[in-house]
């Protein structure tokens, strides 16, 4: 792009931002002890355009520069390799990043710096890796774009939570049910789209997150609509309560181990829980992709109808993709109403779906160890820009945008397939 059109199109865009900021930044309203006065702000409308100006600019010159880079890099072997080190780096990523990440994190809450807000953050970071982990498998492995994914989590949160108020059931007994009763909605989920795919499949999963949410806030006999569910059992370390004076015989969990009380002990026995639900969920994951059921997802993702001409059901496949997906936002959703202690429909809104996906295709979809820093980067961003009051979700956006035009294929991209074929060798005196 040329430098006049680059100036052409800043321009535009100036005057664009300077209609918009006419009526939002030009006028003010002012208390004249009477009649209500309008005060003009008009330099403020100035300072929008020109900033305006000034970043469309900018974003023109990058998006210019970057694309030749990309030629030019393109055009010679070593440089393209070197272009290409994060997504070599993404298919290593798994077994040397991982060992490192996990070991961070099992000793995180026993660092000097590790607060009650530190824990409850790398808690929040956890969950989110989980979700994004499961989310994974259907849409990183299976191919399947999923924007309902919230809708398994609110299953599994409201499933803990009834089943906690009506029937007196802890959390260790309710988990394998919120699982399973995630991964029944995730084959009632499935069975609809079978026939579908792309866009047409992202719409249908929308609607049925939207439904489950809505059923949520009308079905005021079971869920207490949007008032929410209160007083959810918290967890306990093997029936020992995280109480300063637990009922009449039972053992406190300091008493047992002689400590003194403190809150702390429940957040961080509530911060290693996630961390091994995280850890089973990786570990199934890795372990699944190598059986023929993951390699059948592999497949799937490449291409629906060479599945069918290998003979792989494609009825099955989605749908034990969508099951076990499901059984792990399950997994989640019930270790999320224990740490909150608390539920309401709000919290299982579509932003969270998003947030879920977006940390899939950050990551990089099929990168275990690329999930866990997106995970980590859409979590702690927010926190970190909170200082910043009405521009936090703008400097969010705005990283957002910018890792995407870095790395459109994910901070560390994995599609690689399980399993390769061995390439056919011409022998020494036949042919391959």
């Amino acid at each position: 792009m040329t430098l006049q059109q680059r100036l052409r199109d800043s321009v535009l865009a100036a005057f664009v931002a300077a209609v918009l900021a006419l009526p939002l930044l030009g006028f003010e309203t002012i208390d004249t002890g009477g009649p209500l006065g309008i005060r003009t702000r008009f330099d403020y409308v100035a300072w929008a355009a020109v900033i305006v100006f000034a970043g469309r600019f900018a974003f023109m010159w990058l998006l210019d520069w970057h694309r030749d880079r990309k030629i030019a890099m393109a055009q010679s072997a070593d440089e393209a390799e070197q272009r290409d080190l994060l997504t070599r780096l993404g298919s290593k990523a798994d077994k040397w990043l991982m060992p490192l990440l996990i070991a961070f994190a099992i000793v995180l809450p026993m660092m000097p710096f590790a607060d009650r807000t530190v824990i409850d953050l790398g808690t929040v970071v956890l969950i989110y890796v989980m979700l994004g982990w499961g989310l994974n498998i259907v849409v990183g492995l299976a191919g399947l774009l999923d924007l309902g994914y919230v809708a398994f989590y609110a299953v599994g949160a409201y499933s803990y939570a009834l089943l906690s108020l009506h029937f007196g059931f802890g959390f260790w007994e309710s988990l394998p049910l919120a699982g399973m009763f995630a991964a029944i909605f995730g084959i009632v989920l499935g069975f609809p789209v079978l026939r579908l795919r792309g866009d047409y499949l992202a719409i249908v999963t929308l609607g049925f997150g939207e439904i489950i949410r809505i059923i949520l806030l009308n079905w005021t006999d079971v869920t207490q609509g949007p008032n929410g569910i209160t007083g959810i059992d918290r967890p306990s370390f093997f029936g020992f309560p995280f109480t300063a004076s637990p009922p009449d015989g039972q053992t406190a969990f300091h008493d047992l181990f002689g400590l003194d009380y403190t809150s702390l002990h429940r957040i961080i026995f509530l911060y290693y829980v996630i961390l091994v639900l995280a850890l089973i969920t990786n570990l199934f994951t890795m372990r699944i992709r190598k059986l023929p059921v993951g390699r059948a997802w592999e497949a799937l993702r490449e291409d629906e109808i060479a599945c069918k001409a290998l003979g792989i059901n494609p009825t099955n496949t989605k749908l034990t993709a969508f099951a076990i997906g499901a059984m792990f936002g399950g997994f989640a959703g019930s270790f999320f109403a224990t740490r909150q202690g608390f539920i309401s429909p709000e919290s299982f809104s579509f932003i969270e779906s998003a947030v879920i996906l977006a940390i899939v295709v950050l990551g990089g979809m099929g990168s275990q160890a690329g999930i866990v820093l997106a995970a980590a980067f859409l979590t702690l961003l927010p926190e970190l820009a909170r200082e910043f009051s009405l521009y936090r979700m703008l400097a969010f956006g705005a990283a957002m945008v910018l890792i995407m035009i870095w790395r459109p294929q994910g901070l560390l991209a994995h599609r690689e397939p399980t399993i390769r074929l061995a390439k056919l060798r011409t022998g020494s005196g036949g042919s391959s």
